[in-house]
C-alpha cells in the first residue's frame, strides 16, 4: 500500500494541452522539458503515476518529482516550469543605461591628442576621469560597445 501523495497536482486541460505540445516539438531547456513530464505524469486528472514509478521512468531522484509538485502549488503553472528570477543578482550593473549612453558617446568623439584613436583601456579611464562611473574595466567597456555593435577600428 502505497503512501497518500504530499503535493497534489491538478492541470486543466489547456495547461496539459501546452504541456503536449511543447513536449512534441517545442524548443524547451532541457530542464524544463523534464518538469513538464513529470507534471504530465504526476497529474491527477490524467495518468497519476506514483513519484517511484516517474522517478524510474524519467531517471530522476524522487525528490526531484517532489519538488516541482511544491513548486506547482506554492508558483503556480509557469512557475514550476521555469527557473526562479533571483532576487538579489550575484552582481550589479556598473552602468545603467544613461552611463552607456554616455560611454558611447565619449567611444564615437575625438581621441585624446597623442593617440591616433580610442582603446579600450583609454575609453575606461577616462570614463572614470569624467566621473561616468566610480571604476570601470576595460572589459566592461568592450561588452557595452560590443552590446551597441561598436568597435574602435
Amino acid at each position: 500500500m502505497g503512501r497518500k501523495k504530499q503535493f497534489v497536482v491538478k492541470l486543466s486541460d489547456t495547461q496539459r494541452n501546452f504541456l503536449k505540445k511543447a513536449l512534441r516539438g517545442g524548443r524547451v531547456s532541457a530542464l524544463e522539458f523534464r518538469r513538464m513530464q513529470i507534471l504530465l505524469m504526476t497529474d491527477a486528472n490524467g495518468p497519476c503515476y506514483s513519484d517511484k514509478e516517474i522517478a524510474s521512468a524519467l531517471g530522476c531522484s524522487p525528490s526531484s518529482i517532489l519538488n516541482v509538485q511544491r513548486r506547482f502549488l506554492e508558483r503556480g503553472f509557469e512557475g514550476s516550469i521555469s527557473r526562479k528570477k533571483q532576487d538579489r543578482p550575484s552582481h550589479c550593473k556598473v552602468l545603467d543605461g544613461k552611463g552607456e549612453a554616455k560611454l558611447i558617446a565619449l567611444a564615437c568623439s575625438e581621441a585624446p591628442k597623442g593617440v591616433s584613436r580610442w582603446t579600450l583601456r583609454l575609453l575606461s579611464e577616462r570614463a572614470v576621469e569624467l566621473e561616468i562611473a566610480d571604476s570601470l574595466s576595460h572589459e566592461t567597456v568592450r561588452s557595452i560597445l560590443k552590446k551597441a555593435n561598436l568597435s574602435l577600428t
